[in-house]
């Protein structure tokens, strides 16, 4: 019998249900596995994950993407090398889209019954881990400065207006880009450093430029419009994946470094990743498994 810790995040998304859980726990049970449910709230997913990992085989994330970052997080900070399997109940649910995983609990429960683990590159950022996405810049505000009323009542929607608004007010930033190639100086509204093929559900990468077992991050740059064609035509160039274009840079890395003029605010796997004026990211190759 397999012994399954399941991190419930019951506040994700639009909230998960008592029946949808009912059925997690009742596909695991008559699967002949061991099942721990351990609910976030008075203590993190990460802090779960670091105190009782060691006592499980594989470990279950039902929640969204800064759920299963935090889990990731305590796994590698507790040194216990076991699987992940992901049940996504966020609102945008980058990594289950990368990944193609259902978030039909019930098809996601048979996905990791029946699946095998699978590498996954693990990101670190000045000394925090991330799953997907270190990002700077327009639009990076829009997944933790929208309330959480907002994200349930109006979903993937509440992604999109808010990005629409922070479009007229975007500030550059003038960074100098150090990674593996070279030196790079520019002014940008937006950098990002991913191992996704989707960013808030809003931007897709196409995924002939990602490997997400390569030892490698996806970094994109995005210039400063001189002018409305010109961010128009950046838009354009997001929205139909048209990289290395004048406006939009992308390029392969297992390091980056990014130095600012002053403190900027960052995400992190769609959470608020603080401010920071140097950024130091490190690419950890294959560092955890993931069941799918």
């Amino acid at each position: 019998m397999r012994n399954m810790m399941l991190v419930v995040n019951p506040f994700s998304g639009r909230g998960l249900s008592k029946s949808a859980l009912g059925t997690i726990v009742s596909l695991l049970c008559e699967s002949g596995c061991g099942i721990t449910v351990y609910y976030a709230g008075e203590e993190d997913p990460e802090t779960l994950v670091l105190k009782n990992a060691k006592n499980h085989e594989l470990v279950i994330c039902v929640g969204g993407d800064g759920t299963l970052s935090a889990v990731i997080s305590g796994l590698l900070r507790s040194s216990v090398n076991i699987p992940v399997g992901y049940i996504p109940t966020g609102t945008a649910n980058d990594v289950a889209t990368t990944l193609a995983l259902s978030k039909n609990p019930a098809e996601a429960v048979k996905t990791i019954l029946n699946g095998v683990p699978n590498p996954l590159d693990i990101g670190l950022f000045s000394g925090k881990y991330f799953t997907y996405i270190a990002a700077f810049g327009a639009f990076t505000g829009v997944a933790y400065k929208t309330q959480q009323s907002a994200k349930r009542a109006l979903g993937h929607f509440a992604y999109v207006l808010g990005g629409v608004a922070e479009v007229f007010s975007i500030k550059s930033r003038r960074v100098i880009f150090e990674y593996d190639a070279g030196i790079i100086e520019g002014d940008y509204i937006f950098g990002g450093v991913m191992n996704s093929k989707s960013i808030a559900g809003m931007v897709k990468i196409d995924s002939r430029h990602v490997d997400l077992a390569d030892g490698m991050f996806e970094v994109i740059l995005v210039k400063q419009p001189i002018d409305l064609p010109s961010l128009l035509d950046t838009l354009g160039n997001i929205i139909t994946q048209t990289y290395n274009s004048e406006n939009v840079l992308m390029l392969h890395t297992s390091r980056a470094k990014f130095s600012f003029e002053e403190d900027v605010p960052w995400t992190i796997d769609g959470e608020d990743g603080g401010l920071h004026k140097n950024v130091d990211i490190i690419n950890y190759h294959e560092a955890i498994n993931i069941m799918f």
